[in-house]
C-alpha cells in the first residue's frame, strides 16, 4: 500500500497491479496494515481523523474522529480489530474496537520515543506513563483491555520500553542523560538493573535477539554491550575503532568504476540508453588488506544530539549475526558473529548508511546509502545492485517482504520493488 496526497493505492506485491484505490478526507500522514492484512488504517493527524478500509469489502469503511482532543499517533493492536489513538499532549490513549464499537481509555501515557510495546503473541501490552513527575509502567491484557499490573520505575526520564520476543521480560531504559536499563518480569518485579557508567551520555539504541537470550545496548561511547538472559550481566562489549587491525576480520570496501563503452558503438547523437551509461557509475566491492583506516567524523561538541555512538543495531533472524552502525563512522556497517562474539565483517560504503534491514528468512542484510543502489551482504559475500530507472532515485529506506523474496525501495517521491530469485537448497 502507498499513499499519494488524499489517495490510498493498494497494489499486488508480485505484479504491482492496482487492486484498490481509496480516497480519504484529507492528506494521509500515516498508514498501517492490520496483522491479518484485511484492513488498513490511514491517519490524518492534522484533522484528528483515522479512516479504516477493508480489502475484502471495498464498500465498507470506518471513520474515527478524535474531535477537539486531537491526534498525534495511531496504531493497530496485534489482533487487527482494535485501534489505539494517542491524543494531543499525550493526555490519553483511546482504544477503539471495530467489532463491538466499544471505547476504552488509558490515561497519562508518556510522550517518549517508544512508549507502547506489545508482546510477540499479542496477549499483553505495556504502556509507559508519567504521573506526578514520576515514571510508571502499566501492563494490560489485550483480550479485555484490563489492567494486569501497574508499577513505578526507577528512572529519571523513561525513554523507551520493549518486550523480549518470548514475552517474559520487559526492558525499560532511561534518557540518554542517564545510562540505565531496567528489566521487569510480567508481574512487575524488577529482575535486574544494568548501568555501565555515569555522568556521560548513555543509551542510544536497544535490540533483543530473536531467541531472547541477549539484549544488545548501543551507547554514545561507541560500544555495544551484550547482556545475557540468565544473570542479566554483561558478557562482552563490541568496540567500533576507526582502524580495523584484526586479520580475521573481512573488510569490504565499495569502489566505483565507469562502464567501458566500445567506440564502434558510438553514434551522434547517442542513443538514450548509451548516453545514460556515459554518466552512470557501477559499484563493486574490493576486499582490503588489514589494517584498514575507516573514515571517522568528529562530532560537533557545541550542538545537541551529536552524531556519535551506536545509533543502529539489529540481530539477524537466525540469531547468528548482529549488524551495527557507529554514527562517528557513518559510512560503515559492522557485522558481528554472535556465536563467537567477535567482529567478522565490515562494509565500508562511499556514502553514509541511511538504513539497513535483515532478510526475515535468512542471514542476508540489505542496506542503502541515499544513492540509486541497494547493497546486499550474506556469509557468501556482498553485491551492489543498480536500480534500473531513468533519472535520480535516491534510496532512503527499504523494507523486506515477509517471504524474503522481494523488498520495497523508497525514495522521497517514488518507490520500486526489487525481486530476488530464491536459490534452491
Amino acid at each position: 500500500a502507498s499513499c499519494v496526497e488524499y489517495r490510498l493505492v493498494v497494489r499486488d506485491a508480485n505484479t504491482l497491479q492496482v487492486l484498490q484505490l481509496y480516497t480519504c478526507l484529507d492528506q494521509i500522514q500515516y498508514i498501517e496494515w492490520s496483522s491479518d492484512s484485511l484492513f488498513i488504517l490511514c491517519a490524518m493527524y492534522k484533522r484528528g481523523i483515522v479512516q479504516v478500509w477493508s480489502l475484502e469489502q471495498p464498500d465498507w469503511h470506518c471513520k474515527i474522529d478524535e474531535g477537539s482532543a486531537g491526534l498525534v499517533a495511531s496504531c493497530w493492536s496485534p489482533d487487527g480489530r482494535h485501534i489505539l489513538n494517542t491524543t494531543e499532549f499525550h493526555l490519553r490513549i483511546t482504544v477503539w474496537s471495530l467489532c463491538t464499537k466499544s471505547v476504552s481509555y488509558i490515561k497519562y501515557p508518556k510522550a517518549c520515543e517508544q512508549g507502547i510495546a506489545f508482546t510477540k503473541d499479542g496477549r499483553y501490552m505495556a504502556v509507559a506513563e508519567r504521573r506526578d513527575c514520576k515514571d510508571f509502567i502499566s501492563i494490560f491484557v489485550c483480550s479485555e483491555w484490563q489492567l494486569l499490573r501497574h508499577f513505578d520505575t526507577e528512572t529519571e526520564d523513561l525513554f523507551g520500553i520493549e518486550w523480549a520476543p518470548n514475552g517474559c521480560v520487559l526492558a525499560a531504559w532511561d534518557t540518554c542523560l542517564e545510562y540505565k536499563v531496567l528489566l521487569y518480569s510480567l508481574d512487575g518485579r524488577l529482575l535486574s538493573t544494568y548501568q555501565a557508567y555515569q555522568w556521560s551520555l548513555g543509551i542510544k539504541s536497544v535490540a533483543w535477539s530473536p531467541s531472547s537470550q541477549f539484549l544488545a545496548i548501543g551507547s554514545y561511547d561507541e560500544k555495544v554491550r551484550i547482556l545475557n538472559h540468565v544473570t542479566w550481566k554483561k558478557i562482552t562489549d563490541f568496540e567500533h575503532p576507526a582502524t580495523i587491525a584484526n586479520t580475521k576480520t573481512v573488510v569490504y570496501k565499495e569502489v566505483e568504476k565507469s562502464p567501458s563503452i566500445e567506440t564502434e558503438r558510438l553514434s551522434f547523437p547517442p542513443a538514450r540508453a548509451l548516453a545514460r551509461s556515459f554518466f552512470s557509475t557501477q559499484s563493486k566491492y574490493d576486499i582490503c588488506q588489514v589494517p584498514v583506516s575507516l573514515q571517522y567524523v568528529e562530532p560537533a561538541a557545541d550542538r545537541a544530539n551529536p552524531k556519535m555512538g551506536v545509533g543502529m543495531l539489529a540481530f539477524s533472524p537466525d540469531n547468528c549475526f548482529l549488524a551495527t552502525r557507529n554514527d562517528n563512522i557513518p559510512n560503515a556497517v559492522w557485522i558481528w558473529d554472535v556465536q563467537k562474539l567477535k567482529l567478522c565483517v565490515v562494509l565500508e560504503q562511499l556514502c553514509a548508511i541511511q538504513a539497513f534491514q535483515w532478510d526475515p528468512r535468512q542471514p542476508r542484510l540489505a542496506l542503502c546509502t541515499g544513492n540509486s543502489k541497494v547493497y546486499l551482504w550474506s556469509p557468501a559475500g556482498c553485491v551492489a545492485v543498480q536500480v534500473p530507472m531513468e533519472g535520480d532515485f535516491p534510496i532512503v529506506s527499504l523494507s523486506w517482504h515477509p517471504s524474503g523474496d522481494s523488498m520495497a525501495l523508497l525514495s522521497n517521491d517514488n518507490f520500486c520493488v526489487c525481486y530476488l530469485d530464491r536459490e534452491e537448497v
